[in-house]
């Protein structure tokens, strides 16, 4: 049975550590489908579970990696076949079932979407589970009945991930985009995106009032506690954040004056167990709605080995955009 590298994290009473090993498909965990990777990439939770900055990580050994594309080599799900092209995000992978960030993988059929028509590997996971978060982020929004003549919308964390192809999707489909961000010196690639106002993030950070001058219609939040408290204090009447991050913290010191006075909604976003259809939606839109070449001014690749330092890099918020893991040709 011929080998393949994975990058595993392995914990021996103390704090967990990566290594790059050889492993073969007798090690992998159960599914009724085999995957040879291509491409994974860097997620600010992938930096978490390596750094072991929260208890991402479930089980040891792990192979990290909440996502990946690749090509199916096996499979006895009726929905696959060997040389499909498939997209995986979410459901525990990386964090109680091996993830993407290895040059093989085995998982249950039912988690996998197809690569959309008109998107390479390289480019579903230079979007990956957070331009795929970002994507659901705006649908709820758009579900919500916000449009862009309502007013501007905000977006938290401007220079991440998920907050950079908030601000590419947002941007295309019309909105006026308020970008805020602590890393100033971003402001010339948030501005490339599509940003028309940049915000220090310094202005959102603190305490906030029960309720504060209406400012926008509607945001994607990444971070949380004061920040989306301060958020949703400084929604117009009738708006909506949608909310899927907590890099400031997982508290939310708010008051109910802007749902009760405002009308304001805060909307939810889960994209690990977000269903198949909703997948399929968010992915189909990717591949419409995204700009190819904002996509790809936001991303950077790397190779397997370099997978650790990135997840460092990613916690201390020295990783710009999107980062694509080059697993294998």
């Amino acid at each position: 049975m011929s080998s393949f590298k994975a990058l595993v994290l392995e914990r021996d009473g103390g704090r967990p550590s990566a290594v790059l090993k050889d492993m073969t498909e007798s090690d992998l965990m159960d599914g009724d489908v085999t995957v040879r990777v291509t491409h994974s990439t860097v997620n600010y939770k992938d930096g978490l579970a390596i750094t072991s900055k929260a208890p991402v990580v479930r089980r040891f050994p792990m192979i990290p990696g909440i996502d990946f594309a690749g090509v199916v080599e096996a499979s006895s799900h009726p929905d696959h076949k060997p040389g499909d092209h498939v997209v995986l995000n979410g459901w525990g992978v990386g964090e109680t079932h091996f993830g993407g960030h290895a040059e093989r993988a085995r998982v249950n059929g039912d988690w996998l979407v197809p690569l959309p028509d008109g998107l390479r590997p390289d480019e579903a996971m230079a979007i990956g589970t957070a331009g795929y978060t970002a994507m659901l982020c705006v649908i709820a929004l758009e579900t919500h009945g916000l449009t862009p003549s309502m007013g501007p919308a905000v977006v938290t964390g401007a220079a991440g991930g998920v907050g950079s192809v908030a601000i590419a999707l947002l941007a295309k489909l019309g909105w006026h985009v308020i970008a805020s961000t602590g890393r100033r010196r971003e402001a010339d690639y948030l501005r490339g995106l599509g940003a028309a106002e940049i915000m220090d993030r310094a202005e959102l950070s603190g305490p906030a009032r029960p309720l504060a001058k209406e400012r926008w219609i509607a945001g994607v939040d990444t971070v949380g506690s004061h920040t989306l408290a301060n958020l949703l204090s400084m929604t117009r009447y009738g708006g909506a954040i949608s909310a899927c991050g907590l890099a400031q913290g997982m508290d939310l010191p708010a008051s109910v004056a802007p749902f009760i006075l405002r009308g304001v909604s805060l909307l939810g976003i889960d994209s690990v167990m977000c269903p198949r259809p909703r997948r399929l939606a968010a992915w189909q839109r990717l591949a419409r709605d995204l700009d190819r070449d904002k996509l790809s001014a936001m991303t950077t690749t790397i190779a397997l080995a370099a997978v650790p330092e990135t997840a460092e890099a990613i916690i201390e918020g020295k990783v710009r955009g999107r980062v694509v893991v080059e697993i294998s040709a």
